[in-house]
């Protein structure tokens, strides 16, 4: 069925199944670059396809976890000032066109991350002061000027993928060679990509110098479909093996299936209103707590999400080191709504609420919000426009409320608290609520730094509580991952700081069943 079947053809996958995994993914990559891109949708193609300092552990059972262990790096030690690491690389490993992975590349790739500046480097702060030095071909140093107690989980994001040095000397290269791999890979990991159909397809091949176990797929298809009935369809008729992100309908249906797995896993995956603080009524805890008292959140996840969500906590999502189950959660109370406007002395506010199709939930949760805010004499004006543009007018404050999801960069409570309310981080850079507490900023800044992991976990968690009392943003929902394959493939682990992200490195698949 569809184009992928006529292409593969039923001949093609019996003569040899156990070789090529075909995905479904609803999206082209925008960008390729590890240095540029913080988008899951395009780590999907890049993360096999480089190595990193670190990777994710993964226990005996198969349970992915958020601790770190080295992946190009055999050991590593770090000073007793905190303030100077040093790792030792792996031997015997490649980019892929053979050239050894060596300290000399990942200096490269880490002053180039901090040279572009863009979004990968946003874990690595000017005043953080990162140095690389390469001691000998094996051995590098990175120097601090002042303690980073999450660095070591930031080794193993996607923006820390080691590129080849040799990237700078191919033909178009562009400025800091981003226009080459914005297209390419040029990387050590098992995979690289051969292929690019704008639109179509995506095809990843073995890197033949790869260090490590060979894999067992030794292709991996990743066919463009938007529509998620055509990937349901594709999926029941044996043309794809494996397909994320599917409506909860779809794959409530697919898991009726005999010859389809449906997992369903929680995920760090969390979804929040974004309350513009720094503009009038909004500018007004009294209103953004009023507001935060009016969502619907039963409904919203047990009407819209089907129960496939949870209503978060603060910032936090459940799973994420420094969730606080103590912390205040909103409900949904009208009448204590109303109060806290009558409180604030604000009436017939008129807002805006932007939101984009890039989340198939996203408008039904602002036409229930616009109800739910309606009751309090609240008139919403709801504007629906392309992903690009809500960007855009979130990051010049061009709003009133807008939503958003946010998932971790690294496994460190930094990436969501510093990110969403630290002040000087407005706008796109991650505080799109435009919030600002000094006493929040302080304690945000000493975590940031502190290396008792004690302390830094009881000063996160007092700051997320004024937040959480000043109703920064509307908290709403932690979401589940849910990802259907086929019964024929083995192997797949999921792990909740790579969403979209597939360890095809180490899945298999079983013989064809014989008709």
């Amino acid at each position: 069925m569809g184009w992928l079947g006529s292409a593969l053809g039923p001949a093609a996958r019996a003569s040899n199944p156990q070789d090529t995994l075909v995905v479904a993914k609803a999206a082209d990559p925008q960008n390729l670059d590890p240095g540029v891109t913080v988008d899951n949708n395009d780590w999907t193609i890049t993360y096999p396809s480089y190595q990193r300092l670190m990777r994710y552990k993964v226990t005996r059972g198969g349970k992915a976890l958020t601790d770190v262990q080295g992946d190009l790096a055999e050991t590593w030690k770090v000073s007793q000032d905190h303030l100077t690491w040093e790792f030792k690389l792996r031997p015997g490993q490649a980019f892929e066109d053979g050239t050894p992975v060596d300290a000399a590349a990942v200096k490269f790739t880490f002053d180039r991350l901090l040279r572009l500046r863009l979004g990968p480097s946003e874990a690595y702060p000017p005043d953080l002061g990162l140095v690389t030095t390469v001691v000998d071909p094996l051995t590098v140093h990175f120097s601090l000027a002042k303690p980073c107690p999450y660095f070591l989980a930031t080794l193993a994001n996607n923006g820390t993928g080691i590129i080849n040095p040799n990237v700078m000397a191919m033909r178009d290269a562009g400025l800091d060679a981003k226009a080459y791999l914005a297209n390419h890979t040029a990387g050590s990991g098992p995979y690289r990509l051969v292929r690019w159909e704008r639109s179509r397809l995506l095809e990843l091949g073995l890197n033949p110098h790869y260090g490590g176990p060979k894999p067992a797929l030794t292709r991996i298809l990743v066919q463009i479909i938007n529509d998620p009935a055509s990937r349901r369809l594709l999926l029941e008729s044996e043309d794809l093996d494996l397909v994320g992100a599917m409506p909860v309908d779809q794959m409530a249906e697919l898991a009726k299936k005999a010859d389809l797995t449906v997992v369903q896993v929680p995920s760090l995956q969390a979804t929040y209103l974004y309350l513009n603080n720094r503009k009038p009524p909004l500018d007004n805890p009294l209103v953004r707590q009023a507001i935060s008292w009016a969502v619907d959140y039963p409904g919203i996840i047990k009407d819209l999400l089907k129960n496939q969500a949870t209503q978060l906590r603060g910032a936090l999502p459940e799973g994420m080191e420094g969730y606080d189950p103590g912390v205040m959660r909103y409900g949904f109370d009208l009448k204590r709504a109303k109060a806290l406007l009558d409180q604030a002395k604000v009436s017939h506010l008129h807002l805006s609420f932007l939101y984009s199709p890039r989340d198939s939930n996203w408008e039904a949760i602002a036409q229930r919000t616009q109800a739910s805010l309606a009751s309090l004499g609240i008139d919403v004006r709801l504007e629906n426009m392309a992903n690009s543009t809500m960007r855009n007018r979130i990051g010049k404050g061009d709003y009133d409320i807008s939503i958003g999801t946010w998932s971790p960069d690294f496994a460190d409570p930094y990436t969501f608290m510093s990110t969403l309310f630290d002040s000087s981080k407005l706008g796109l850079a991650g505080n799109r609520s435009f919030y600002s507490n000094r006493s929040v900023d302080l304690l945000l800044r000493e975590a940031a730094t502190g290396t008792d992991p004690r302390q830094r976990k009881a000063e996160y968690q007092q700051a997320q509580r004024i937040a959480v009392n000043d109703a920064a943003y509307v908290f709403l929902y932690q979401t589940g991952s849910r990802i259907c394959l086929r019964k024929v493939v083995k192997g797949f682990v999921f792990n909740p700081m790579l969403e979209f992200i597939y360890n095809f490195e180490t899945m298999h698949k079983e013989k064809e069943p014989l008709d």
